[in-house]
């Protein structure tokens, strides 16, 4: 089970893009090509679903995890009476690797030292090699083996990139087993970073696709859905959907920004097909083994094409999701670093809209370019004609039943003494070999963010909702969700979703949005909320932490919040004669994070806002050998800036002013102390830059618990982002 991650619908070769992706291309044309399959338009959710089989909600996966609230329907903490399809597989006898990204564990659940109940290992995984978060640096991964953090094998400069490791970790494990048992079965869920941001690949894939995209989304997008009509994958008489008013169309933009956009989507593509040739590494060891006609290989994506770059793109996405507004200035002055270990890219959402074709919207939405995604089964001792499509309505929960269906296992009714709740999804294998055949279901209700939507017999109802903050369509977030103005649209003659039939229909309308409540209450998608952070856990906060060195990434629900708010921090140290240098305590990288350091016998503070704008406050004398105490203070001036200070035992031997402060995340770089993982949040060292042993004792953080707030300010933010 491929499981590529922000991959649009028409994103691979077999669904009418132009970017190479033979390996793709090989398996569609040796199986099927499902034109109809659906997600839940998110990450967490949607994988929750595959392996599950059922609803995301009853799962607890109404958002990602580190969204979650206490809601049933959303608390990230996925109940044993959902059983995992590994946990299945394990009591049939099979072996389970699960390598790449999880995401399936609680925010506050994705350290060392918290438990491992919900970690693949948990769920009925024999290996695990990957990482716990929804993304991760491609050249400076948060690695994770079963159950225990470790650095990568190699370093950028010599070589290393996540996608190609994970390959090698998975044929690694083929290979262990078959040295153990020639002929035991196994289950690999195979789920790189790609295509997520950070966009990021070795730079002879980014320039394979050098001036390939300089026509533009607009014209890309017809030419794509030219392509997808040729190849039979469409329903016959779909339209393509109109460029919506808040995509600026290709021609009207400067020749800077048509340069820096294409040069964005040339590094997403070099990214595709380089993730393609890495599974067809493991595709060709099985086949190599002689298995790979006894093989069921699935190949699908996670949700719509992305739109989290913004209108604009970004060298560093951290922008979109602090709500600042992209500098072209800047991204053209970085343009030749896209892509590689010092970038955190992402494309602007042109693309992310041309990715879908020829689907309306994108991920986290409703609308079917965020929920229908590509779904490519290879099977030839199973299937019908290779090469054809299957245009039945097929949703992520339906995966589970069919690969027990193939197998010849039945559901249990019990795992490990916990009673299963029933699956939600139905086994869609008659449709393998019968074009004809009916599809598994005919209703399946969506909730994401507060976008809804209802599909039933042929039709469907939706609803956008914007998050706050997120209302770039000119859509107010804060009406009530029964003002909301509802769509209908009879998908099975208008795939696209072009020809909105309320008005015609109103009765029918009515019915379905009653549909909706009834399925959304009986899959606890209950209370709805477009303020995914609002209520949030906030039981793992503390007024007082105490950190010992060398501890492992800390996720940032577990660290300190120190966002927005004034806080101290107190480091008990025992300064050597010579050496010694090395990070005190940190969170974050080179797109924005902060750093407690000692370098050169001197106390530094470094604050890196979005990678752009770096302050340091430095101690002018040197510290005397010996133990001491660092006392570090910062006090809120205004909205998102403040005053600091730094004292050695008491006395004052520092002070600054940062001018401004990260309003909502530092990235995808944990927290840790007396070491920098991934990439430096200063220039002036390089990672690791780990303490000496005995130079830190302890570090005590006290986070104010006031938070500054300044409403008129947030809205303009708000407004700046549209």
């Amino acid at each position: 089970m491929v499981l590529l991650d922000d991959v649009g619908y028409a994103q691979l070769g077999c669904y009418g893009s132009d970017i190479a992706t033979p390996t793709f291309d090989r398996l569609a044309a040796d199986g099927l090509r499902y034109n109809n399959f659906h997600t839940t338009a998110l990450c967490s959710p949607t994988r929750a679903c595959l392996l599950t089989g059922r609803n995301h909600h009853v799962s607890g996966m109404g958002r990602i995890v580190e969204f979650s609230s206490g809601f049933p329907g959303y608390d990230a903490t996925m109940p044993k009476a959902n059983g995992f399809l590994s946990e299945i597989l394990s009591n049939h006898g099979y072996a389970n690797f699960a390598v790449g990204k999880w995401h399936l564990a609680p925010a506050n659940e994705m350290a060392t030292g918290a438990s491992h109940a919900r970690w693949p290992l948990g769920r009925g995984f024999d290996r695990f090699y990957g990482f716990m978060a929804g993304e991760t640096d491609q050249y400076h991964p948060d690695l994770v083996h079963d159950n225990h953090q470790i650095d990568p094998p190699r370093t950028p400069e010599e070589g290393y990139h996540l996608t190609e490791d994970l390959a090698d970790q998975a044929i690694n494990y083929i290979k262990d087993l078959r040295a153990a048992a020639p002929h035991r079965p196994f289950f690999l869920y195979f789920t790189p970073g790609a295509c997520h941001a950070p966009h990021q690949v070795p730079k002879p894939y980014r320039d394979r696709y050098k001036g390939k995209f300089d026509q533009g989304w607009d014209r890309w997008r017809e030419e794509t859905f030219a392509r997808q009509q040729a190849s039979a994958l469409l329903p016959e008489g779909t339209q393509l959907s109109e460029r919506p008013h808040w995509i600026q169309a290709w021609e009207e933009l400067s020749d800077d920004e048509r340069r820096l956009y294409a040069r964005m989507m040339e590094v997403y593509a070099g990214f595709l097909e380089h993730t393609d040739e890495q599974v067809g590494r493991v595709v060709d060891f099985v086949e190599s083994l002689g298995e790979l006609d006894n093989t069921i290989v699935l190949i699908m994506s996670d949700n719509g094409a992305s739109a989290e770059g913004g209108p604009r793109g970004s060298f560093n996405e951290n922008y979109f999701f602090n709500m600042v507004p992209e500098s072209l200035d800047e991204n053209l002055r970085r343009i030749d670093d896209l892509g590689g270990p010092d970038a955190h890219n992402h494309y602007p959402w042109g693309w992310a809209w041309a990715g879908n074709t020829p689907l309306k919207r994108w991920k986290r939405e409703t609308h079917e370019g965020g929920v229908t995604d590509p779904l490519i089964v290879r099977w030839p001792d199973g299937l019908g004609k290779p090469g054809e499509v299957r245009q039945q309505y097929v949703h992520a929960i339906d995966v589970m039943p069919t690969l027990l269906d193939v197998i010849g296992i039945d559901a249990p009714g019990e795992i490990a003494g916990v009673r299963q709740r029933h699956l939600d999804g139905a086994s869609f294998k008659h449709t393998f070999t019968d074009t004809a055949a009916p599809g598994p279901r005919d209703t399946q209700y969506y909730e994401m963010n507060g976008c809804r939507a209802i599909y039933h017999d042929g039709w469907k109802a939706v609803t956008f909702h914007p998050m706050v903050g997120f209302a770039y369509d000119g859509s107010d977030p804060r009406k009530p969700f029964d003002e909301d103005k509802w769509e209908l649209y009879h998908v099975a003659e208008d795939f696209s979703e072009t020809v909105d039939l309320a008005d015609r229909y109103p009765e029918r309308l009515k019915q379905m949005i009653d549909l909706w409540w009834s399925e959304a209450e009986r899959n606890q998608a209950l209370p709805l909320s477009n303020q995914p952070g609002k209520h949030g856990d906030r039981r793992f906060r503390r007024e007082r932490y105490e950190f010992h060195g060398g501890i492992g990434v800390l996720p940032p629900t577990l660290a300190p919040n120190l966002r927005n708010r004034g806080y101290r921090m107190t480091a008990e140290l025992d300064v050597p004669e010579s050496g010694g240098d090395g990070v005190i305590v940190t969170q974050g990288g080179h797109a924005g994070g902060y750093a407690l350091y000692l370098q050169g016998r001197r106390i530094h503070w470094t604050y890196n806002f979005l990678g752009t704008q770096i302050t340091t406050v430095s101690s002018e004398e040197q510290l005397e050998p010996g133990p001491c105490t660092i006392g570090l203070t910062f006090t809120p001036t205004g909205r998102f800036q403040g005053d600091l200070s730094i004292m050695r035992d008491e006395v004052p031997i520092a002070k600054g002013h940062i001018a401004q402060t990260t309003p909502v995340t530092y990235g995808i770089i944990g927290f840790t102390v007396g070491y920098q993982r991934g990439t430096p949040v200063s220039p002036t060292y390089k990672a690791p830059f780990t303490l000496a042993d005995g130079v830190l004792k302890r570090v005590v953080i006290e986070p104010d618990g006031r938070e500054y707030r300044d409403p008129p300010a947030e809205e303009r933010a708000a407004v700046a982002m549209q």
